[in-house]
């Protein structure tokens, strides 16, 4: 009886261990998914992210396209203005050096709210003379605000070959034609004032004084018959005329000696200034200073 009891009683509890342990796999298998579960969740997330990381990059592409259309679009103008400022600014510094190198040579300038204002101080002989200015604005193109030019310089002639291709070179021609300008006129001015004696009725000239003539006298108190100049100045950038005309209004004007010395007198108006020839005829009275002639 005792036996039967030990064997039922041990049936139950071999019973209950095996419960137990089911039990047990039960929660671990509630607490542990199967692995298969777990990778295939895996995947769904990874799938996701390259998704997510695909459209970013399409959205970066295309605002790098807006971008750089709309840059393409901005740089010639950016391009052109930068190129401009670059240009106006090397003019400047290139206005500067031509400044500089030519102050002792009767050229200076100082700068303006719009540029720089040019300043020709015109000499002759070693004699200062008349200054003239020209106010430039410097940008692009190159111009001319305000100047003293006289208007029968051809300002805008030479502003139209060279102001907007060579700065410097539109500053010398200038300075030749009013360097020029100004040798004639003083020429002409000190035969007027300090040789009146000499010449036998006005001295007429144009505004350019590119064109004098005149009628004079080797000896101021003799009696000797006048002679009449015409001098002409083709070439504007030069103080010596390109013609000279002399001719003798004397009875025996066709006598070999008064055609001797006109033909002398012609020499020396195309070799010397004015004033350098009358000083000979006042120095030397009826004889001319061979001497200058060259």
């Amino acid at each position: 009886m005792e036996w039967a009891n030990d064997k039922s009683k041990g049936g139950v509890l071999a019973h209950l261990e095996r419960l137990e342990t089911q039990m047990s796999r039960s929660c671990k298998n509630l607490e542990d998914p199967p692995r298969e579960t777990a990778e295939s969740d895996l995947g769904t997330k990874i799938h996701k992210l390259r998704c997510l990381r695909d459209k970013l990059r399409a959205e970066v592409k295309q605002r790098q396209a807006r971008i750089k259309a709309s840059t393409a679009s901005a740089e010639p103008d950016q391009t052109l203005e930068i190129s401009e400022q670059e240009a106006v600014g090397g003019k400047e510094e290139n206005m500067k050096a031509i400044l500089q190198a030519y102050r002792f040579t009767g050229l200076s300038g100082k700068r303006t709210s719009r540029g720089v204002c040019v300043c020709i101080s015109t000499a002759f002989e070693g004699n200062l003379l008349d200054s003239y200015f020209v106010d430039l604005v410097i940008q692009k193109p190159l111009r001319i605000h305000h100047h003293s030019v006289p208007v029968f310089i051809p300002l805008e002639e030479i502003s139209a070959k060279y102001l907007q291709t060579n700065i410097q070179h539109f500053l010398f021609c200038l300075c030749e034609y009013l360097n020029a300008y100004a040798g004639r006129k003083y020429q002409a001015d000190q035969l007027q004032r300090d040789f009146a004696a000499f010449l036998a009725g006005p001295l007429q000239r144009n505004s350019l004084c590119n064109l004098l003539s005149f009628t004079y006298k080797v000896e101021p108190q003799g009696r000797s018959f006048p002679f009449c100049a015409r001098l002409l100045y083709k070439d504007l950038t030069t103080t010596l005329p390109t013609d000279v005309t002399i001719t003798y209004q004397g009875t025996d004007a066709s006598s070999t000696s008064w055609e001797e010395q006109r033909a002398s007198h012609e020499n020396l108006f195309f070799t010397k200034p004015l004033h350098q020839v009358f000083t000979s005829f006042a120095r030397n009275g009826e004889r001319l200073d061979m001497s200058l002639v060259s």
